[in-house]
């Protein structure tokens, strides 16, 4: 029993000694350190996503809405022409149906968007009529004639401008004849480039908005 008791001890005092050795090699307690303007900035830096999306792996914000106004106000913007018909000037957006986007994937952003318009347009003519006068001589008389019509632009899509194309639609009017008519029509088409270059402006508002 003695033995027994003395070999206890022994362990006792081994597993006391091998504590003490362990906790005086342990790593000293940390100690308090005061930040630098460096690790302020670093903790505040912005994430590369919204809250939901800290990643930034994939985020896609509308802006139709600022595109819908935009377009309408820039093509209302385009003004009148002078033609060897006559006159044309767009007074109304009469269509403007689409959706623009700003897609972020991975920190990287794009824009894009997709819109169909129809611009309306009041196009002022002359008609001239030969007259005959009492004393046998003929004279010309002018009458300045109105005419509804509108400008109609196809689906597009951002970087598509180089192949816009436009569609000339004219109201019915029996007091045209078909060839002025056809006339109106090729001279309509000059709107095309002016147009263009609202929609080149509009395209690069888009991507200053990243």
């Amino acid at each position: 029993m003695e033995r027994e008791g003395e070999e206890e001890k022994k362990k006792e005092g081994s597993y006391r000694y091998w504590v003490r050795e362990a906790t005086s090699d342990a790593a000293p307690p940390p100690l308090p350190q005061k930040l630098t303007n460096n690790d302020v900035v670093a903790s505040n830096a912005p994430a590369l996503g919204s809250l939901w999306n800290q990643a930034g792996t994939w985020e896609e914000k509308n802006l139709t809405k600022w595109a819908t106004d935009r377009l309408k106000e820039l093509l209302g913007s385009v003004g009148s022409l002078q033609f060897s018909s006559g006159k044309a000037e767009i007074f109304d957006v009469n269509r403007c149906v689409g959706d623009a986007f700003l897609v972020s994937v991975r920190n990287k952003k794009r824009v894009g968007y997709t819109y169909e318009l129809s611009l309306k347009v009041q196009v002022t003519t002359y008609l001239h009529t030969l007259l005959a006068t009492n004393s046998g001589e003929w004279s010309v008389e002018e009458e300045t004639k109105k005419v509804k019509g509108s400008l109609d632009i196809p689906e597009f899509s951002f970087g598509e401008l180089d192949d816009l194309e436009v569609d000339v639609k004219l109201s019915d009017d029996k007091e045209l004849s078909q060839q002025l008519k056809q006339q109106i029509r090729l001279d309509m088409k000059q709107f095309l480039e002016p147009i263009r270059l609202k929609l080149d402006q509009f395209e690069q508002e888009l991507k200053d908005r990243q």
